[in-house]
């Protein structure tokens, strides 16, 4: 597996995690903070996602590099 991108999907995730905890703890949020919410939980999932994608091709002896990033709805709510 690339060391670079697994090192840059990571490094966009601990963004992006950094970015939702802040709103979190903003309190209320307003209309236009609740829509960046959602942008940020579904970017989070898609990265997740992806790297999942990248270690798996990896494990089986598949390019890495094939890993595509899916659509948000495909990838809802997915927890690491």
């Amino acid at each position: 597996m690339s060391e670079s991108a697994e090192n840059d999907i990571m490094t966009t995730i601990r963004g992006l995690m950094d970015e939702e905890h802040a709103l979190r703890s903003a309190g209320g949020l307003e209309p236009e903070e609740r829509g960046r919410m959602k942008e940020v939980e579904e970017a989070l999932d898609q990265c997740w996602d992806l790297l999942r994608q990248r270690r798996a091709r990896s494990e089986f002896g598949q390019d890495p590099d094939d890993a595509r990033v899916r659509p948000a709805a495909e990838v809802e709510n997915y927890r690491q």
